[in-house]
């Protein structure tokens, strides 16, 4: 036989294109439209159905930037359509490739009742099956005319991501309004030929069976009547049923396929248009379930959930019922898609605490699964966490975006830096959007790494970000695909259905140790400054609150704000979201994170500062409160004292110009340029600068990724740098500091280095009116460290990373996250640099020719200066802390990590001591939460991990009369299995393996 491949194909797509698929529907009358533009910010349901309208016209212009328009479209059923399905066609001038990223409405009935969502993807809304004709038709559309950000020509700079700066242009045409006939015969054939005709594309050129369907689909072609589709679909259907009933191969791939639509809290468009994208498409999902028996739709994010039920409460009834059906899943068990890099350690534990809270309130729902499709990347302390929070599974798809390396598993045991193992899938499909196309399907099956031990994977199906979820074509493909030959199999399973059966056969997973780093995205640890220091400020200030609110309301009476803290715990979850504290999102989304930090701010300030006067009494006499985990000056950790006196730090000229800082403990020498070219450690006998280098040197590189402008910064970004040597003043602070200007661009640095007395640790002090673009500003420290290996601080312990870069792994992290300090050391003696904002950091190494000595060089991220998807990215004045600790092992860079992070604060009061509510006598084990109960018990909880990397035995002594004491997990409840520590009245014996959290919850007598 002749290869005539080619024409088939080709006559199949033409066909397709402009004869069947337009079949669909037959027979359309046009909608009367009318429309009310808002004048302002979204308006309630009810005003916007009351509000009275102006006659508009298909393809007039429509919707200003961020704008909400009313339409009102009204009609009547063709009496001969009597006995037809009816649909209305409502395209409010959608470009179907841009799905989640335009326009979108949410349709009502007059009396408010949601129908369902309009997407790009999903434009129709059933009007009747069957027709009676004459049938009066009146909806009304909320209509968001949310501008394109990312456009076909990505990452150009624009105004549009502000409503102060977008301005008033209509951004949309308005197009097709019809009453339509649906021919689903014709539909179902679409449907067909789109399967078959994708399969095809997947299978060999040789194989059997992709020659066995195309002749079926060109007899399929053969049976249609270009010029009577609606006539001849049934025939070309029969044409097809062969092909389509033949059973897949037993040793297909299995696709379980769980409904989604992933959403992000925030990102192209504002936290309050992401309300608004969630209740649109969770109005569709609660229709399409009710049409669709075995459909299953999974959503994550208990915020998205909390804001259905509070602000669409007629959206919410619906899915409620839906979930009490089995059928709309709660999934993920966090408070919001988090990043995990980022988030500290009680931050990242309280994202679990609420979100599976939430669903076990309001549905009885435990999930085991942690749901994080498109982070950034996986932090090592991460398992641990999850097992805490009760669960064991994690699925996520981002890393297969990483650019240099492949990932060697798709299914496999994750461990973390204490040792817990999470049972983790990589869904193979690549995409956290599957439409259910053959090429999707097909890669899923060739892309699985597991092969010949596993066969499961999962498929997340649905256009996320607003482009509507799962679509009635995808469920019909999926319905071909269950069992046919040729593809990998599809069924509809829940998240926990499809793991449960994956960690079922494949009970030996290889395992993977460590973080899982993302080779992508390394910018966003320093993308927009102001939001990751109010997200760090308020992470600090959340444990002062709770620290000294539960120690007033057991010494003091004082009323437990219960209330307020569980509200500010979850506005600050909600900003730890991917793409806020990452700094990807638009102009707006970090004007108003910037404003919602500083009202965190002086929320927590106000109970911290109640809490604090209520322990302290009357008086005049000066207390200090150390809301650190150490002792510090003589003030117990979690106490208040009177501090004891510090030694005395000096400074002099020094003779080649600059300043010598000394104060017996550590010596520093700042040449006239302002840099540190001594940092001489007296205790110890060595020097910390590495020969010939100076540290505290600020570093500017070009900065233009290929991509992503401000979620990454490409490895060549090195391959230019200017050094900041030039001061434009080096003079006396006050007390043993320095002050140095310099000024760059059309940037001005101000620095002031202090010794502190008695300290081995010089505090840098840094301010930046920084008016660049597309730069990246750096502060560096060349160490005179031998050292293969550094750590960073993680959630509840440290991470280590190579400083070398023997392999491409290695290599491809030119650019890694740490939270409160990284921490170099060779045997016997260390270097910290701690932070108090400041997240993004490089280390490398060379090999001086002078000496052959190693120079290990340590250089924390400050700025950058992106122009997509905010134009004035971090521009205007910023403030960084750092500190650079010679002499530190990793229990002194955790203390000194503390210490910039918490600072002390005077409290006049009676003078009184305040004893801590829980003491430690071991500094390796680390208190990060003390607080009440969060059921109003009156409790008290501590939480506490191993911070050295090793094993600890500790006595722990509370402050009160303890009466019942258990080991809980972070929800706290009682472990499973776990025995109470040993215990001698109020004081605690605890043993910990290396890294390891424990949650304990003490009854009050």
């Amino acid at each position: 036989m002749h290869d005539d491949r080619r024409l088939v194909e080709g006559r199949l797509k033409r066909v397709l294109d402009e004869r069947i698929r337009p079949a669909v529907y037959p027979h359309s009358v046009p909608l009367d439209i009318a429309v009310w533009n808002a004048p302002g910010e979204p308006v309630p349901v009810a005003e916007g159905l009351a509000a009275e309208t102006e006659p508009i016209a298909a393809g007039t212009r429509w919707g200003a930037p961020w704008g909400t328009s009313w339409f009102r479209v009204t009609g009547t059923v063709p009496p001969e359509w009597a006995g037809r399905t009816v649909e209305a066609i409502l395209d409010l001038g959608f470009d179907e490739n841009m799905p989640g990223f335009q326009c979108e409405g949410l349709v009502y009935r007059p009396d408010g009742t949601p129908v369902k969502g309009l997407n790009p993807r999903n434009q129709w809304v059933r009007i009747a099956t069957p027709a009676e004709g004459g049938e009066s038709v009146h909806l009304h559309i909320e209509a968001a005319s949310n501008p394109v950000i990312l456009d076909y020509h990505p990452f150009l700079p624009t105004q549009l991501g502000d409503k102060e700066t977008a301005g008033t242009e209509p951004q949309y045409r308005l197009e097709r309004m019809d009453l339509a006939v649906f021919d689903e015969t014709v539909w179902q054939l679409t449907i067909d030929l789109e399967v078959l005709g994708e399969l095809m594309q997947e299978l060999p050129e040789d194989s059997g069976r992709r020659h066995e369907i195309l002749r079926a689909v060109d007899r399929a072609l053969d049976a249609v009547d270009l010029q009577d589709v609606n006539g001849t679909a049934a025939a070309a259907r029969a044409e097809l049923e062969g092909v389509l009933a033949a059973p897949a191969h037993d040793s297909a791939h299995r696709v379980s396929a769980v409904g989604h639509a992933h959403i992000d809290s925030a990102w192209l468009w504002p936290l309050r248009e992401t309300v608004r994208k969630v209740a649109r498409t969770t109005s569709n999902m609660t229709a399409l379930l009710e049409d669709e028996p075995d459909f299953v739709f999974a959503m994550s994010q208990a915020q998205q959930w909390a804001w259905i039920k509070e602000y669409r409460p007629e959206v919410w009834a619906k899915v409620k019922k839906a979930v009490a059906d089995g059928r709309f899943v709660p999934t993920g068990g966090m408070w919001v898609e988090s990043d995990t890099n980022m988030p500290g350690s009680e931050a990242m534990a309280r994202q679990f605490v609420h979100g599976k809270r939430f669903f076990l309130d309001e549905f009885g729902v435990e999930n085991d699964e942690a749901w994080l499709p498109d982070t950034f990347g996986f932090a090592a302390g991460l398992p641990q966490i999850i097992k805490a929070a009760g669960a064991k599974w994690l699925l996520t798809q981002k890393i297969s975006w990483s650019q240099t390396n492949k990932f060697p598993h798709h299914t496999f045991n994750w461990e973390g830096i204490d040792g817990t193992r999470i049972f983790t899938h990589f869904p193979p499909v690549d995409t956290y959007n599957c439409a259910m196309k053959g090429s999707e399907i097909a890669h899923a099956a060739r892309n699985f790494k597991d092969k010949g031990v596993a066969r499961h994977s999962l498929a997340p199906t649905g256009w996320g970000d607003g482009g509507g979820g799962t679509t009635r074509e995808m469920i019909a493909k999926a319905g071909r695909l269950r069992d046919l030959e040729g593809s990998a199999t599809v069924q509809w399973e829940t998240p926990a259905a499809f793991f449960e059966k994956a960690e079922a056969e494949y009970p030996n997973a290889p395992v993977w140790v460590g973080e899982l780093y993302l080779e992508l995205h390394r910018a966003t640890l320093t993308s927009q400054a102001g939001t990751k220091q109010g997200n760090r400020r308020s992470e600090h200030l959340l444990r002062e609150a709770e620290l000294w609110a539960a120690t007033a309301a057991v010494r003091a009476g004082f009323p437990y704000p219960y209330k307020e803290l569980d509200r500010i715990w979850k506005t600050v979850l909600l900003h730890q979201f991917h793409d806020i504290l990452p700094g990807s999102s638009i102009a707006w989304v970090h004007r108003e994170a910037r404003a919602t930090y500083a009202a965190v701010a002086a929320d927590l300030n106000g109970i911290i500062d109640a809490a604090q006067k209520a322990l302290a009494g009357d008086g005049s006499r000066g207390l200090v409160f150390n809301s650190a985990p150490h002792t510090r000056d003589g003030v117990a950790a979690g106490g208040a004292a009177m501090p004891v006196a510090a030694g005395q730090s000096a400074i002099a000229a020094r003779a080649d110009g600059g300043f010598v800082l000394d104060n017996g403990s550590l010596r520093v020498e700042i040449d006239a340029r302002g840099l540190v070219v001594s940092a001489y450690d007296i205790v110890a006998g060595r020097e910390t600068v590495a020969p010939g280098h100076a540290a505290n040197l600020p570093q500017l590189h070009a900065d233009f990724p290929n991509m992503w402008d401000a979620w990454d910064v490409d490895e060549f970004y090195r391959n230019s740098v200017t050094d900041l040597t030039e001061a434009e003043e080096v003079v006396p602070g006050d007390g043993a500091s320095v002050r140095v200007v310099r000024r760059f661009g059309a940037s001005r640095m101000t620095q002031v280095l202090t010794l502190a007395p008695g300290e081995r640790r010089l505090d840098i002090d840094t301010e930046v009116d920084w008016h660049e673009t597309e730069k990246f500003l750096k502060l560096a420290f060349p160490l005179d460290v031998h050292a293969e290996r550094y750590a960073s601080e993680t959630q509840f312990g440290h991470f280590h990373r190579p400083t070398h870069t023997n392999t491409s792994w290695e290599a491809a992290k030119f650019e890694a996250c740490n939270h409160r300090f990284v921490h170099v050391e060779e045997p016997g003696w260390g270097v910290a640099l701690v932070n108090d904002s400041t997240y993004g950091h490089d280390v490398t190494r060379a090999v001086r020719d002078s000496d052959a000595g190693t120079t290990t060089t340590v250089r924390v991220s400050l700025l950058r200066a992106p122009r997509f998807p905010d134009p004035e990215t971090d521009q205007g004045v910023h403030r960084f802390r750092h500190a650079l600790a010679p002499g530190a092992d990793v229990l002194d860079a955790v203390r000194e990590g503390y210490r910039i992070n918490l600072p002390e604060r005077r409290v006049a009061g009676s003078g009184a001591e305040v004893a801590p509510l829980v003491a430690v006598d071991d500094d390796a084990v680390v208190v990060t939460a003390v607080k009440l109960a969060d059921d109003g018990s009156g409790d008290v909880i501590v939480r506490f991990h191993e911070a050295r990397g090793g094993r600890a035995r500790t006595r722990l002594t509370f402050g009160f009369d303890v009466g019942s004491l258990a080991v809980t997990d972070l929800l706290e409840r009682p472990l499973d299995g776990a025995s109470a520590p040993q215990r001698d009245g109020a004081e605690v014996s605890v043993t910990l393996r290396p890294f390891e959290l424990v949650t304990l919850r003490a009854g009050r007598i």
